[in-house]
């Protein structure tokens, strides 16, 4: 890029990728920074959305997924999510999500949260859903995956976020934003009857 722009109070000189995979691209750009001195600003760009899901059961108990995570290496607790196709509408890859890790399929979809991860250093939005009305079958993970499928009562996977058991912040969002819509009353009346919030 040869001509200067802004972008808020940053200005942008130049830029170049410095790296790129099917997955993530890193962009290094020369700025001058809101106060006018030169700088860097390194953006890690997503190629696709994050999507995930919270599959209620007819007994209020939702699904979760256990993996081993390579950047941190641990083993992480998390709800049905992952990379979907910046193309399609976000409820098709949740769609997709869902059944290639736990099998299951469901009759009604709501999205009901939209975030940033990590915004100071990459652009990735991922967008939750409610997932209800939940029909099994086989599951379909990719060969980087080696899944464990559990299926606990909401109010235990809330639990699991307080005491440390869930980490993954796209898990943690979703469920506390699930159970902060209960007590304000503004869930779907399915979901809101399944988890045992007032309607």
């Amino acid at each position: 890029m040869a001509d200067e722009h802004r972008r808020g109070p940053w200005t942008i000189r130049t830029s170049r990728r410095v790296y790129d995979n099917p997955w993530i691209g890193v962009t290094e750009y020369d700025v001058l920074r809101p106060g006018g001195n030169p700088g860097i600003y390194g953006v890690c760009s997503m190629k696709g959305v994050a999507v995930g899901a919270v599959p209620i059961d007819a007994d209020g108990s939702i699904w979760l997924v256990g993996q081993h995570r390579f950047p941190r290496d641990y083993y992480s607790w998390e709800l049905p999510e992952g990379g979907g196709d910046p193309a399609l509408p976000p409820v098709e890859s949740a769609r997709r999500e869902l059944r290639e890790e736990t099998g299951l399929s469901a009759a009604h979809w709501h999205e009901f949260l939209q975030t940033d991860f990590s915004n100071a250093v990459t652009d990735e939005i991922g967008f939750g859903f409610l997932a209800w009305d939940l029909q099994p079958g086989d599951t379909d993970p990719d060969d980087g995956e080696m899944l464990e499928i559990r299926r606990v009562p909401f109010a235990e996977a809330l639990e699991m976020v307080l005491d440390g058991r869930i980490r993954d912040a796209f898990s943690q969002m979703m469920l506390l934003k699930a159970d902060a819509l209960g007590r304000r009353g503004r869930l779907p009346e399915p979901v809101a009857r399944l988890l045992g919030y007032p309607g």
